[in-house]
């Protein structure tokens, strides 16, 4: 497989939108709208994949960074102005999901993934925010990834040997998850056991990542300079530059979920592909 044969023929890579400051956490809804953060100035914005129009998700983001929907069509995000998870309706009202981990404030929660019984994944590495108004000394004792039970009760540390995780992504049934060490330049994937917890911990590709994605045929997605492709078995098949400085994140989105969304500094692009994301 090459470059080619999951990128749709003629297809080009096309500036959806710019304008904003620094864009990530892209993820579609049902029917393939996509959701991104403009995390510097707050705002949560919808790509309209009828129309191509833009409009105002929330204001009021809580200064989000990955986001995920959840089974009920809820917009679940990392909150790193407080440190916290959110989970915002339909409307754009948000509750606190999650607020600290054995009392402590987390570092500030990156991105996550939902799996099929809506238990959440989540990255927490430590990136100072000069808008935050906590002290910013890492209250925890270094930079994992947790999980939190589908009950929403119960916050456990699923991987504490990481050096910064960042990207993380699950395949639709729900056994193996992949989650990116920035700070190593590194991406593992993991089996997943019965109740969340992660076991088998082996080395995909050495390559970090900011987000990721994962497509119908099991290729991954990986980001920092431009996209990066991965089959199933860690060979790299493809190579897709982005006009930006960095591209920090990606989904499929549109009606058929055949567009490669991507976002990077301080616009949006799309490109049209011959894969889907998963549903």
């Amino acid at each position: 497989m090459d470059t080619k044969s999951i990128i749709a023929p003629a297809a080009k890579l096309e500036k959806l939108g710019d304008g904003y400051k620094f864009t990530e956490g892209p993820v579609a809804d049902k029917k393939g709208n996509v959701f991104f953060t403009d995390q510097p100035n707050n705002k949560i914005i919808r790509w309209d994949a009828s129309s191509g129009e833009f409009s105002t998700f929330s204001d009021q983001a809580g200064r989000s960074n990955g986001m995920y929907f959840d089974k009920k069509g809820n917009l679940v995000s990392c909150a790193d102005e407080d440190n916290q998870v959110w989970v915002f309706d339909k409307k754009g009202n948000h509750k606190v999901l999650v607020k600290d981990y054995e009392g402590k404030l987390l570092n500030g929660p990156n991105d996550l993934w939902i799996d099929a019984k809506g238990g959440i994944y989540l990255t927490d590495p430590l990136y100072k925010r000069d808008y935050w108004k906590r002290d910013p000394a890492m209250q925890q004792d270094g930079e994992h990834v947790y999980y939190l039970t589908p009950d929403g009760k119960k916050l456990t540390r699923v991987d504490n040997n990481i050096k910064k995780p960042n990207g993380i992504i699950g395949t639709k049934d729900g056994k193996t998850l992949f989650v990116a060490d920035i700070g190593a330049g590194k991406t593992y994937r993991y089996d997943v056991g019965a109740d969340g917890e992660l076991n088998n911990r082996k080395l995909f590709v050495s390559m970090g990542s900011d987000g990721m994605i994962l497509d119908d045929r099991g290729n991954l997605y990986l980001t920092g300079k431009g996209v990066t492709v991965f089959d199933k078995e860690g060979q790299q098949i493809a190579h897709i530059p982005v006009p930006a400085g960095w591209t920090a994140n990606l989904c499929f989105g549109g009606k058929d979920r055949d567009l490669l969304f991507i976002t990077a500094g301080d616009a949006v692009y799309g490109i049209k592909m011959t894969v889907k994301g998963i549903k």
